[in-house]
């Protein structure tokens, strides 16, 4: 029985101010957050990723909060997310080896005309996906585990942050985690309306901010979700 739980993440109008773009033909540029906790070990600026959408110079040498970690993406070498807060945790933790942890972010529409599906404004989509290649770790047992299963976290955000903060860590399986080619969307007509992908299929009410919200898939709601296409997957360099 394969379930599976939708995150959000990725750069939103507060943090650093601007959303990923998402283009007419469903293209989509990943964005983190800004990294806002001390860490003990240098992290990639938003000068160091490979984006295409301008970069206001003043946050240049913004360091980044580079999580979940995609392997294709950037300074990525394999397929973590770590997570401090609680509502995000909890349902993770639920999950087992060989479900699926979903992300989706808020994007801008760039372009002339919005063709169907995608928002004239601004939308939630979802952008990559993990197939969890182990049970989701507890973080107050990470320190104790074996070195080699640490290694796997070295490039994760919150193992660099000093001091340690994540309730929670996924290792995705390289042969089914990715950033999707093209954006899945979320949002109906607009960000705030959301479509049967959150109605029907999770178990979230989809009333007020639901965008913000962690979104649980059952057996079935994750079997209906897989054949609107996250297997499209970008091309992986994960080692492990």
């Amino acid at each position: 029985m394969t379930r599976s739980v939708a995150i959000n993440v990725g750069a939103n109008t507060t943090a650093p101010g601007f959303r990923g773009p998402i283009y007419p033909d469903g293209s989509f540029e990943f964005v983190p957050i800004p990294e806002t906790e001390p860490v003990r070990e240098p992290v990639p600026t938003y000068g160091d990723l490979p984006l295409s959408i301008g970069i206001p110079d003043e946050i240049r040498e913004t360091p980044v909060h580079f999580d979940p970690e995609f392997a294709e993406f950037g300074p990525g070498e394999r397929y973590t997310y770590g997570d401090p807060h609680g509502v995000k945790a909890r349902p993770l933790l639920d999950l087992e080896a060989g479900d699926l942890v979903y992300f989706y972010a808020t994007l801008d529409f760039h372009g002339e005309e919005a063709p169907n599906g995608i928002c004239p404004d601004w939308g939630a989509y979802l952008i990559g996906r993990f197939r969890l290649a182990r049970d989701p770790i507890d973080g107050e047992s990470f320190e104790t585990l074996p070195a080699d299963i640490r290694t796997l976290f070295r490039n994760n955000a919150h193992v660099k942050r000093d001091p340690f903060d994540a309730r929670v860590l996924l290792h995705g399986d390289p042969e089914g985690s990715g950033l999707i080619e093209t954006a899945i969307p979320l949002s109906a007509e607009s960000g705030v309306e959301p479509n049967r992908l959150v109605t029907d299929l999770s178990s979230d009410s989809g009333e007020g901010p639901w965008w913000r919200r962690p979104l649980r898939f059952d057996e079935e709601g994750t079997e209906m979700l897989e054949a609107d296409g996250p297997d499209r997957r970008r091309a992986s360099t994960d080692p492990s």
